[in-house]
Order: C-alpha cells, then structure tokens, then sequence
C-alpha cells in the first residue's frame, strides 16, 4: 500500500522525486501523510499550504478509488484517507499472497552481516545476547527483503592475542583470569587433559581449548537461543593466509603508516579519527583493528560483497574511523561498510538492578537467562528497544504469564486467530445457499466487511510490507515488535467486539456472509502474525 500511495502521487503530481509518507499519530489526520509540499513549495516559490492544495488536487484527479478524502493541512502536510473498497482489496492480496505477502524485491544485493561475536573464552552473556538476537532478526528481514545475506561470526582466536594467550594460561595451571565454570569441566575431561600435558606455549594452549569453548558456544546458539550462522570466521585464518601481512604491506606502499618508538602506526587522523592509531606493538604484535581491516578487506575485495554490516558491542563505541579509515587507505570505499553499537542492558528483579561483573564472576549468561523466561521472551525483550538506546530487561515481566507481558498478548492474538479457524466451521447447506447468492468459496465476500474494528484490523496488516521495508533499510529490528503490538491490540479489539460465528447454524444469508468475510479477515490476521513471528525467531504457540 505505501509503495501504491507513494507510486500515485509521485504521477499524478509529477514530481522527480519518490515523496515519504508517514502514518499520523492522530487518527483524524488520515492513514498516511506526506510532506512533499514543502520540496514543491520550495522549488516553485510558493506557499506550503498552497502546493499541498494543488497536491490534493492532482492526487484527487488520478485516485483511482485508493481514498476516500485527501485534505491539505496547515503548514502544508496532506493527508490521505483509504478508501474501503482499498483496503478489502488489500486485504484480498493478503489472502492470495499468504505466506509471501510483504516480501521484498531486492534481487541481487549481497551483504555480509557480522554479529555476535563473542570472545571464545566463556560462554555468552547477556552482553551478547542483544546483538546476538539483533543480528539474527535483522538476516531475517534482509533476505525477506530479497538480499542474499552471508550470517557470520568473527571468531577471536588468534593464537598471539593478549586474551587467547591468557586463556592458554589459565588452562595450563599459570593464571586465574579465565577460569570459570565452562573451563573447568573442560578441564576435567581426560583427552584435553592429556593434549594440554603435552603443550607448552600458551598461544598453542589457549587456540587449542578456545576451540573447544566455541564448538560449545555454537551448538548452544544454534540449538538453544536458535540464532544461525553461515560463516565462523576465525582470526587465526587472517594470519594463516597472510592477509595481515598483505593489508600491512599496502598500507606501507601507499604511505599510510609510519614508525615511532618501535611501533608501527597509521595515519588515522588523515582520515577522519581524532588521532593516529598503533597497528603494530613494539613487541611486533599487531592490536586488534589491523586483523579485523583483513577480515573487511576479504569480505569486501575477495568475496566481493555490496555491503557489510558489523553489529559491535559497547565497548566498541570510536572504532569505527580507525577502522573504516584504513578502509580508505586501500582505496576501498568504506561507504560500503555500515557499524551498528549495541548499548549496555541492565539486568532488573524486583524493580532493582541485578549487578552483574565478570570479573568477580557474577554474570549472568544467556543460557541461564533463557531456561529463566523462555527462548520467546527473551528475543522479544532484547529487540523491543531500539539498539543505539540503553535498555533494561525486566526479568519479572519477562516471566509473567498475563496480557500484561507484551509477547505473551501478541502470541495470544496469534493463538486466538487460529482457535477461531479451527470452530469457524460451515455446514454445506450454509455454503450452498451462500453459492446461490452469487458467493464463489475462492473468493470471500469482503464486501461484507464493513465495521470499524474490521476496518482498523485491515490497516495493521496492509502496514505489513512497508514495516518490513523500513526495518530492512533503516537496519531497525525493533519495529517487529511495535509493529506486532499494534496488530495484537488490533485484533483483540476485533475479537472482543465482533463475533466470526453465529451460535446459532440457522442465521441469515446476510449474516452468513458476514461470517465468512469475518473468518476470511482473520485468516489474514494469521498469516501475516505467522510471518511477523517467524521473523523475530519467535513461535505462535497451540495453546496459550
């Protein structure tokens, strides 16, 4: 319907531009609105409020049916109201689409989507567990989109890293830092015993049982929190293949980097970051960014992605110029390569803060988590909020089984939609005196939907597609869940107000039509709940 609309103004007043629409929050001020009045306004010399008049005009000429009343308002917004007859007819590709309705048509675009990323040291927490839930939603969305999207896992393995050879220390019996739960029963097990006896690096050590960790961690993810991967891309292999010595090299060819005190430094405030930056220690280990440009070098050069798309933690806030600067260097285009910050999450029971610090060994991992509110629960809540703000995770809300836990009533819209199918039951002389009246059973008689709540139901499905769009483009995972929340208020506003079925199996013919465009709509509702669901990563329960 957005593109409809948007297609539709855009030839009837001839405008070089495609105008934006919005959804008013105001229900008086229409179903959509634009405020492409101010750009004509603006190029013609002429008032706003005049240009949206001249709008209405054009649109009302080529409406086709699409409104029912297009008015212009002060300072110069116009604003559309659909027509019925419109939103049966959308309604009616809801049906005919099914599961399909709202795909995107991006043929061709590849992107390679990075997220998660864990340190393979301990298990995943929930500092990982927003971006974790993030990434996997935002892959689902993109290839509904229509992209093709490589799901990837940079692995932080590198044997001569400051972490894996502290993990490597800690296994072999020379450090505590690492040494939690997840390590010691690995520990315990006769063959790592016996592989570790016979090591003595600590780089060689901690790659070796960094592996055995992140084959846990993976199979967790995967089976458990139900977030996929198509790629564990391992650090390591950046230094096997030479890709850092090769990026090194042509940042040493094109002038890029220089030496002080013993370091190897790039030229990063040539391109954007508030400083220079060390790419190589004195002690000739390179910091981490030099690896992670080899590991975006391959991606965008190698394999020849259209875009890449890194979801970082907090604790990566300022990277990104060091980063996509030394992009620029290679004479990459670093356009290409978007950074998304996950902000921190704060734990909340009983209306408090549950302090968690992996130091001390309080933390609270997303397993724990999981077998605490669910799989449904807790993807919900992590993607309710936008990712660039702070969020808290009420642990309380997330357990409470009432209308009052918001992926608890959006499930039960779900499960209601399909009870009613299930009774929605019609005897065949029921249909065949509706087959007399001209009602074919491939076409359901949507003439007959004619209530407000049907008709306020049908808006939050036709918003499908253009939630879905806009989720895709702005890389906004969260506006599933607001949009599901608004198409579960939807509907349970439908189902409290307005009966599908008759008690009694001998109703009128105009009733009986009612009924069937009733259940036709709530089919609809399902599908597209199905969808939305299936998503998130988030099941539509039998029964609640």
């Amino acid at each position: 319907m957005h593109e409809k609309i948007a297609a539709l103004i855009k030839r009837a007043a001839q405008l070089d531009f495609t105008p934006q629409l919005s959804v008013p929050e105001v229900k008086e001020f229409g179903d959509y609105s634009t405020n492409a009045a101010f750009a004509i306004a603006k190029k013609k010399l002429m008032a706003p409020l005049d240009a949206a008049k001249d709008l209405v005009t054009a649109i009302e000429a080529a409406n086709l049916g699409l409104f029912r009343k297009v008015e212009a308002r002060a300072p110069g917004f116009v604003n559309m109201h659909l027509s019925d007859d419109a939103l049966r007819a959308e309604l009616g590709s809801v049906l005919e689409k099914g599961a399909e309705y709202g795909k995107g048509m991006q043929k061709g675009k590849r992107i390679s989507l990075d997220y998660l990323d864990a340190n393979p040291t301990g298990p995943a927490h929930l500092g990982h567990a927003r971006g974790g839930f993030f990434g996997d939603v935002l892959a689902n969305i993109l290839a509904f989109s229509g992209y093709e999207v490589s799901r990837e896992f940079y692995v932080n393995n590198a044997r001569s890293s400051l972490q894996i050879r502290s993990l490597g220390k800690t296994a072999l019996g020379r450090g505590e830092e690492y040494k939690h739960g997840q390590l010691l029963r690995l520990l315990k097990k006769q063959e790592v015993a016996k592989r570790l006896r016979d090591m003595a690096d600590e780089g060689e050590a901690g790659y070796y049982v960094a592996s055995l960790i992140q084959k846990e961690n993976a199979d967790f993810l995967k089976k458990k929190a139900k977030i996929t991967f198509d790629i564990f891309f391992e650090e390591e292999s950046v230094y096997e293949k030479g890709l850092v010595r090769e990026v090194l090299s042509e940042l040493t060819k094109r002038g890029a980097v220089y030496e002080k005190d013993g370091a190897v430094w790039f030229k990063a405030s040539a391109y954007g970051d508030t400083e220079d930056r060390v790419f190589v220690r004195s002690d000739g280990a390179p910091t981490y960014v030099l690896p992670d440009v080899a590991y975006h070098r391959d991606r965008l050069v190698t394999r020849k992605f259209d875009a890449c798309i890194d979801v970082f933690g907090a604790d990566h806030h300022g990277y990104g110029p060091r980063l996509k600067g030394a992009l620029q260097a290679l004479g990459l285009d670093s356009g290409r390569v978007e950074m998304l910050t996950v902000q921190t999450v704060r734990l909340m029971k009983g209306g408090e803060e549950f302090k968690m610090s992996k130091r001390k060994g309080v933390f609270v991992t997303l397993e724990e988590l999981i077998k605490e509110v669910g799989l449904d629960a807790a993807r919900w809540f992590f993607l309710e909020k936008s990712l660039d703000t702070h969020m808290d995770f009420d642990l309380d809300l997330a357990k409470e089984r009432s209308q009052k836990n918001p992926v608890y009533y959006a499930q039960y819209a779900a499960v209601r939609a399909a009870n009613i199918l299930k009774k929605a039951k019609f005897t065949k002389e029921q249909l065949d005196s509706a087959k007399l009246a001209g009602y074919d059973a491939k076409v359901p008689p949507l003439g007959h939907l004619k209530e407000a709540e049907e008709f306020e139901l049908i808006k939050q499905l036709v918003r499908f597609p253009e939630t879905v769009a806009q989720a895709a483009a702005m890389r906004r995972a969260h506006e599933l869940t607001k949009y599901v929340s608004e198409l579960a208020h939807a509907f349970h506003l439908f189902y409290e107000r307005r009966r599908v079925m008759e008690d009694s199996a001998e109703t009128s013919l105009d009733a009986l039509l009612v009924s069937l465009a009733r259940r036709a709509l709530v089919l609809g509702t399902l599908v597209v709940f199905t969808r939305a669901f299936g998503l998130m990563g988030i099941a539509v329960p039998k029964k609640m």
